[in-house]
Parts: structure tokens; sequence; C-alpha cells
């Protein structure tokens, strides 16, 4: 379904004052490609107080913003209704930090962060209604829907602005455990490998290591080796799609339950042993807080199937 409306203009509030004018338009024209958004800006089909204004620009406070008639791609299902008593309670359930600016969750695998392509609620819809005096409530980053743990929100536009700009600078030390095919070596293993995304027929979106590609950052750390699979963290630089699995892939040692770069023996095999689900855990967080100066340190504890996954290892070992 698609919808186009006529010329905007919007006052840029206190809360908007600092942003990007991309990053804006993102927001606001959602389901419009990047490419489009970027062609109106060259274009100066997007004005800012009457003026010609390139990406870079970033948003005073009182500026008024025209945005042209476009196109918008309704990709997310209508929010409208409400959220199942099971999701409310799951994501409740999953919380691990929160405050006037932000929440942090151990997002469940199989949820995904946002409605879409046939999801009703994804997180974000679900705590836009279990927060509804949050006006600003944004996710800070994502996670693959078969990925759990630890998911960052932000409750207003000025914590999101603060808490990219810390993601930008590398200042959020993220880190996953990951369970690989094979034998890992010992220690840290850099993996500099550039990243580069691609359409395949049918829509579907893959990731391939390419020289053309966008930098990109990983170090595995091996924690625990079991017959046939490793238990390593992943500390990643950079937070590009699919990063850990296709680096991983690249190494020789894919994410076990990884139908999409995986093996598909070591995955039957690791079937048998309870393994349903991709063994990708965001299991820890730490930043220091840019609004209070104070260190946030977070971490997810893995799911109990994963946890009965690592014990019958142990056990065959």
């Amino acid at each position: 379904m698609n919808k186009s409306s006529g010329v905007r203009y919007l006052r840029v509030d206190r809360e908007d004052a600092g942003q990007r004018i991309d990053n804006f338009l993102l927001r606001v024209l959602k389901g419009v490609p990047k490419s489009r958004i970027y062609r109106l800006l060259r274009k100066g089909e997007v004005r800012v107080n009457k003026g010609r204004i390139g990406p870079p620009y970033r948003l005073q406070a009182d500026d008024e913003v025209r945005i042209p008639p476009v196109r918008q791609e309704q990709e997310a299902v209508p929010d409208s209704g409400e959220v199942p008593r099971g999701l409310r309670a799951q994501l409740e359930q999953a919380l691990l930090y929160e405050d006037d600016r932000l929440i942090v969750l151990n997002k469940p695998s199989g949820v995904a962060v946002h409605g879409g392509s046939g999801i009703r609620f994804g997180v974000i819809e679900a705590f836009r209604q279990m927060r509804p005096h949050a006006g600003g409530l944004e996710l800070v980053h994502r996670l693959d829907r078969e990925t759990s743990g630890c998911l960052m929100l932000a409750k207003r536009r000025s914590a999101l602005r603060a808490l990219h700009e810390c993601l930008r600078e590398g200042a959020v030390e993220k880190k996953y455990l990951a369970l690989l095919a094979g034998k890992m070596p010992r220690g840290s293993i850099p993996v500099e490998a550039a990243l580069r995304k691609q359409q395949l027929q049918g829509g579907e979106r893959m990731v391939k290591v390419a020289d053309e590609g966008k930098a990109s950052r990983t170090v595995f750390r091996t924690l625990e080796r079991y017959p046939g699979a490793s238990l390593v963290e992943a500390d990643i630089a950079t937070g590009r799609t699919h990063q850990i699995r296709v680096h991983s892939a690249h190494l020789g040692h894919p994410v076990l339950g990884d139908s999409k770069y995986g093996e598909r023996d070591a995955n039957r095999r690791l079937r048998q042993l309870g393994l349903k689900r991709l063994f990708l855990h965001a299991h820890s967080l730490r930043l220091r807080l840019p609004w209070s100066e104070e260190e946030l340190v977070v971490s997810a504890p893995l799911s109990d199937d994963l946890r009965q996954v690592l014990q019958r290892l142990e056990r065959d070992g």
C-alpha cells in the first residue's frame, strides 16, 4: 500500500535540534528508500528556512523544513489494535535496564525489532504501546529476528542522537556469544574483511565479503571448545548487517543454526542436540551514558534452550 502527501512544512523542536537532516528525513519519511531521500536533498527539493542544504546539515531549533510530495511505501502492518498480552508480558520480563531516556532489554529470539512483512508487532511497536508517555521512542540499533540479547531503545530523540553519536565514535562496547562450527584456534582472532550487501532474486538479502564493501572488523575469542563446535565471544568494532555471521563463515567456522550462511551437516547434528535457532546472543553492553557520564554495564543471560545445548555438548565431550 502506498500513500502520497502534499508539500509539508515541519518546525524543528528542541528534541530534534542537532540531528542531521538526512537522519531526520529517514525517520519522518518512513518507507522511502535512502537513495530517494538523498536524491531529494541533491535536487534541492527539501529546503530548510527556504534554502538548499546537504545531508550533513544539522537542524537547529525553530528551523522550518520543507518536505515535497513523496510516495511512501507502507512497509509495516498498521499498528492499530492491542499488543498481544503474551508478547507484552514477555517483553516486560526481558527488561534489563530502564531510566527516563533509555530502555535495554534482552530481546527474545524470534521477536522482530519492528513490524513489517506480515509481522504486526515488533519490539518498537509493542513498547510504544507499553510506554505511551515516551513520545520519542525509537530503536537505537537493531538485532536480527533470530538473534537474542541486549537491545537499546531511546525514549527521547535527544537521547537517540546522543547514543547514535556514541555508536559512531566506537564508545559502545557490544559483545556477543556465538557457537561456531568446528574447532576454533585458542586466543583472539581478528577479522577485517569488507562487507557488501546484495539483493537476490526474490528479494532475499545476503551479505558477502567484497573488497568494494564497507570496512568491517570483528574480534573472535575462543571461550570453550567442544567436539565439532566452539563457543566464542565476538567483539564488533563496526555494526554491519549480518557481520558476525559472515565473518565467522569467512573463517570457515559459521554460526551454528544459521540457515543462510551456515553448514547444513553441522546444523543437522546440533539440531539433534536441541539447537532449534541461530546460536548468536548479544550478551553485554558497556557505555558511558552521555547525559550523566555514568558508566552503564548490562549483561543478558543466555536463554535456557541455548544453555541446554552447551550442557549436552559438554556431556558428549
